[in-house]
C-alpha cells in the first residue's frame, strides 16, 4: 500500500472517530436533558373573563417553580429542573380536552389544574388512563375526587364543605329564611347552587324561587324582576365575579336589595371593579381556604407574589403554589419524575404549605379543609369567620 493510501486511511478513521465522539456527546446531552426535566402542566382560562384567576393561578405555580429550581435540586443523584407548559384551555370542556391528550402524547410528568370544574372532571378520565397526576388548586365539585381515578387531587375545601357552611352561616348567624336561587348552569355554579340549596331547605330555610343563567350570560333583569316579587332575605348566586359584578348592578338598578350570597368564586379582588358603586356590604361568600392573612405562609406568600408580579393575589394563587410543592415534595420523595411514581407519592405527601396543612385522603381531597365566610366592606374583602372541620 503506498504511504497516500495508509495517509488517506488514517485521516478517515480519526474523522470517523472524531466524529462518532461528537455524536455520543449530543446523545448524551439531548438524553441528559430529556432525563432530568420534569415537565408540569397548567391548563386553565388565560384568555376571556375568568383571565384574571386563570393567570392568578398560574403565576402561582409559576413561584414555586423558580424558588424550586432557584435550589437547585438533585433527584436521584442527578440535577434536575422543572418547567411550566401553561396552556389556554378557555374554561370550556372540550378545549381542555384536547390540551389534557396534548399533554399526555407530550410525556407530562404531572398536571396542575384543570381551573375549572367543568374542564377538570372532563379531562380525569384521560389522565387517569394515562397514570398521570391531576391536582386542582380551584375545581371544588366534589364529583371531581368522586370518579373512582386514584390520579385525582384537590388543594382546597370542596363544595358540600363551602355549600354548607355559607348557608349555616345565612340561617345562623344572618337569620335568613326566604332565600331565591340563580345559577350558571356549570359544574361549578350548578354543584355549588344544589348544595347550598338542600342544606339551607334541611336548616329550615325555604327556597322561594330557582332560576338559572349561563356563564357568558350579561342580562338577569328576568331573574332579578322575579325575585324582587318573592321578597327573599337573600339572593344565591352560584357562578363567579364575572356574572356577579353585573348581577350586583342590576339588582341595584331594579332596587333589589336582598344581599348576595355565593361561593369562592364571588371572593375575588375583581369584584369590586366588576359591581362598582353596587357593592355595598351586601355580598356575603365562602372562600374554600383561610384568609391570606391566617394561612400560615399567607402574608410572606402575598409580599413575594407583589413583588415578583406587581398585583395582588386574586384567589387561587397560593393554592397553586401549594399544589406545585406537592408535586416537587412527591418527585423528591419517589425520586423520580415518572408520572406514575408522582401520583404513588402523592398518596403519602404530608406538609405545611403556605395555605394550611398539606395531606391527601383515599379520595383525593384535603383531610383538614377550611372555609372562611368573607364580604366585602368600603370594597375591601373581610374576613366575618373561619371555619375548620
Amino acid at each position: 500500500m503506498s504511504y497516500q493510501s495508509r495517509r488517506s486511511l488514517w485521516i478517515s478513521y480519526h474523522s470517523l472517530k472524531t466524529l462518532f465522539a461528537a455524536a455520543l456527546v449530543v446523545a448524551t446531552v439531548s438524553g441528559a436533558r430529556a432525563d432530568n426535566v420534569v415537565v408540569i402542566g397548567y391548563a386553565g382560562a388565560l384568555t376571556g373573563d375568568q383571565a384574571h384567576l386563570g393567570k392568578d393561578i398560574e403565576h402561582g405555580i409559576r413561584l414555586a417553580i423558580d424558588e424550586i429550581n432557584a435550589s437547585r435540586p438533585v433527584i436521584a443523584g442527578v440535577p434536575t429542573t422543572f418547567k411550566l407548559d401553561a396552556q389556554d384551555d378557555a374554561g370550556d370542556p372540550r378545549t381542555a380536552t384536547l390540551i389534557a391528550q396534548r399533554f399526555i402524547d407530550a410525556g407530562t410528568n404531572a398536571v396542575i389544574g384543570h381551573q375549572s370544574s367543568g374542564t377538570s372532571i372532563a379531562v380525569a378520565r384521560l389522565y387517569a388512563a394515562a397514570n398521570i397526576a391531576e391536582i386542582t388548586p380551584s375545581a371544588t365539585n366534589p364529583q371531581f375526587t368522586r370518579l373512582g381515578y386514584r390520579t385525582t387531587f384537590r388543594l382546597l375545601a370542596n363544595d358540600d364543605f363551602l355549600g354548607t357552611a355559607i348557608s349555616r352561616y345565612a340561617i345562623n348567624t344572618m337569620h335568613v329564611r326566604r332565600v331565591a336561587v340563580i345559577d350558571d348552569q356549570t359544574a361549578y355554579g350548578q354543584g355549588l347552587a344544589d348544595v347550598f340549596v338542600d342544606a339551607t331547605r334541611r336548616a329550615g330555610g325555604t327556597i322561594v324561587a330557582r332560576e338559572y343563567t349561563t356563564d357568558k350570560a350579561v342580562d338577569f333583569s328576568s331573574s332579578l324582576t322575579l325575585f324582587k316579587g318573592k321578597r327573599p332575605d337573600a339572593i344565591f348566586f352560584g357562578g363567579v365575579d364575572a356574572q356577579a359584578g353585573p348581577m350586583l348592578r342590576q339588582m341595584k338598578k331594579l332596587g333589589v336589595t336582598a344581599p348576595m350570597l355565593g361561593g369562592d368564586g364571588l371572593c375575588t379582588l375583581e369584584l369590586p371593579r366588576l359591581a362598582g358603586d353596587a357593592l355595598t356590604n351586601n355580598l356575603y361568600c365562602a372562600d374554600g381556604g383561610l384568609s391570606l392573612a391566617s394561612m400560615p405562609g399567607g402574608l410572606s406568600f402575598e409580599k413575594k407574589f407583589h413583588a415578583k408580579y406587581g398585583e395582588q393575589v386574586q384567589l387561587y394563587a397560593p393554592y397553586a403554589y401549594d399544589a406545585m410543592m406537592a408535586v416537587y415534595r412527591a418527585v423528591v420523595q419517589a425520586q423520580s419524575g415518572e408520572s406514575g411514581k408522582i401520583v404513588d407519592a402523592l398518596r403519602s405527601v404530608e406538609f405545611q404549605g403556605v395555605t394550611g396543612q398539606i395531606a391527601f385522603d383515599s379520595a383525593g381531597d384535603l383531610r383538614m379543609p377550611t372555609a372562611t365566610i368573607s364580604t366585602f366592606k368600603e370594597r375591601k374583602k373581610v374576613t366575618l369567620v373561619e371555619i375548620k372541620r
